[in-house]
């Protein structure tokens, strides 16, 4: 009787766990491919920006204009990884 209650018990838990899912190898190389891309997309928008020879707020102007698509990017990439990792 108790080793009768004690695997229903067990197979109970196990099947209202939640299964966590693994990322593919080809999710893997994406997530790593977006870092490569925002680390040099990020590197050429400072290496601009520190050349920068327009007028001051034109130079603030563009360095916005790279922090929001910068951001931009980050979260985008950000939630295709979690979509990844939960299907």
């Amino acid at each position: 009787m108790k080793k009768t209650y004690l695997l229903s018990t067990v197979l109970l838990m196990f099947l209202s766990s939640s299964v966590i899912a693994e990322e593919t190898l080809t999710e893997k190389l994406e997530t790593k491919t977006n870092d490569v891309e925002r680390a040099t997309n990020k590197a050429i928008n400072r290496a601009q920006e520190a050349t920068c020879t327009d007028s001051d707020a034109e130079c603030l102007k563009q360095k916005a204009k790279n922090r929001a698509s910068e951001t931009y990017d980050a979260t985008k990439d950000k939630a295709s990884e979690i979509k990844n990792k939960v299907d």
